[in-house]
């Protein structure tokens, strides 16, 4: 019988192993997908600058001390396991095409600025400046300036999950495919998950299972928002790089990958557990690329692809004990942040479970806790608040 078993083989779950096992646990991951089929796998990896500042809100403080832990973890799972995850500070440039969007600009610069964020605002000249690429795209008169941030990173999350998966097999980890179909609890204490493969038994249970968490944290008499927000991007291959900066517009990116390739995306879409693509996205997207970047000789559109994003309602994800049941825990409902949290989230579930003083409070993160009240205004950074975003844009 293992230490802990977690249900969940993304980013989530194998950083949480990988943080439980290098404490001396025994960890059993039940992961329903791998590799490639995996939300984690299908996120761009963006990762936006994350200072700690006075004030800061639990969400931004768990973001700021995963951001320092994703540093430390890159150097660690390259000496572990040989895998580079593509950790680089590429910059990141924000563009605008309004009036208005000039207006949010210098908010955004005063914003980072009060953060202590090395930033600058460009005017138009400075953006192609910047980027001489952009000045080719089909709507390159459009672009009236720019937010440089230097210090927004990327990071390859196949890579990274390959190195998280290495390392947590050296570890001792025992890591199966299957579904968990069944919670069965006896006085107050998980005794067991049935899954499609057979029953594993442990002291702990983590549901870290993205955005169907919520349907099996509703077996502990829990309600969890996870409801799933797809997201589709397109992967361009190209004979070499064209830019070298992040580039948004919007709700729209451009990541620029060493090797030459390109990720266009993205989109939010509130539909369910349906992680397929669909050709007028698709074709959306590539309509992106050439807005930005006009013609790309030699382009090849090399895949396609959707992530499902587990929701938060009040743009909180939900990390720590289940309410009422002794020995079940739940690490969830991180919405667009995941990837970036995932180092922090793993840190502070492991210390909770394990009886450490946590770095951070956990309080604002425990699940159960109320949610918005009906008819409130969307938290930022919340799923209601992205969508209500979207259509505001015309996604």
């Amino acid at each position: 019988m293992s230490d802990c078993c977690i249900a969940g083989g993304g980013i989530i779950g194998l950083s949480l192993a990988r943080e439980l096992a290098g404490r001396g646990m025994a960890v059993h991951v039940v992961a329903r997908t791998r590799g490639g089929d995996t939300t984690s796998w299908a996120a761009a990896g963006i990762l936006p600058p994350a200072p700690l500042f006075a004030g800061c809100p639990p969400g931004d403080a768990l973001t700021a001390w995963s951001d320092q832990l994703h540093r430390e973890w890159a150097h660690q799972l390259r000496s572990e396991t040989g895998i580079d995850n593509g950790l680089i500070p590429s910059g990141g440039l924000h563009l605008v095409r309004s009036s208005a969007g000039q207006n949010r600009l210098q908010n955004d610069l005063e914003r980072w600025q009060g953060r202590g964020v090395a930033c600058e605002l460009l005017d138009a000249a400075g953006v192609l400046a910047c980027e001489p690429a952009l000045a080719g795209g089909n709507d390159a008169s459009s672009i009236l300036g720019g937010l440089l941030l230097p210090g927004e990173m990327q990071i390859r999350p196949s890579r990274h999950l390959d190195a998280l998966e290495a390392s947590c097999r050296d570890l001792g980890v025992v890591i199966e495919e299957g579904d968990v179909r069944q919670i069965i609890v006896r006085a107050n204490r998980v005794e067991r998950f049935v899954t499609s493969s057979g029953e594993v038994r442990s002291e702990n249970f983590v549901l870290a299972t993205g955005s169907w968490t919520g349907g099996l944290a509703a077996a502990l008499g829990l309600t969890l928002d996870t409801r799933p927000i797809r997201g589709q991007i397109v992967l361009l291959r190209l004979p070499r790089p064209v830019i070298r900066r992040i580039v948004n517009r919007g709700l729209e990116y451009l990541v620029q990958r060493p090797d030459g390739r390109l990720l266009v995306g993205s989109t939010i879409e509130d539909i369910g557990f349906d992680t397929g693509t669909t050709p007028h996205t698709v074709a959306r997207l590539m309509g992106v690329a050439h807005s930005l970047l006009g013609e790309l000789p030699g382009v090849e559109m090399e895949r396609s692809w959707a992530g499902l994003r587990p929701g938060s309602a009040d743009g909180l994800p939900s990390i720590g004990r289940v309410p009422d049941v002794d020995n079940a825990w739940i690490s969830a409902g991180h919405f667009r942040a995941g990837l970036h949290q995932s180092t922090g989230s793993a840190v502070l579930l492991a210390d909770l479970i394990t009886g450490r003083p946590p770095h951070l409070d956990p309080a604002p993160f425990a699940p159960g806790r109320p949610r918005p009240a009906a008819g409130a205004s969307a938290p930022p950074g919340s799923t209601a608040d992205y969508l209500a975003r979207t259509a505001a844009a015309g996604d």
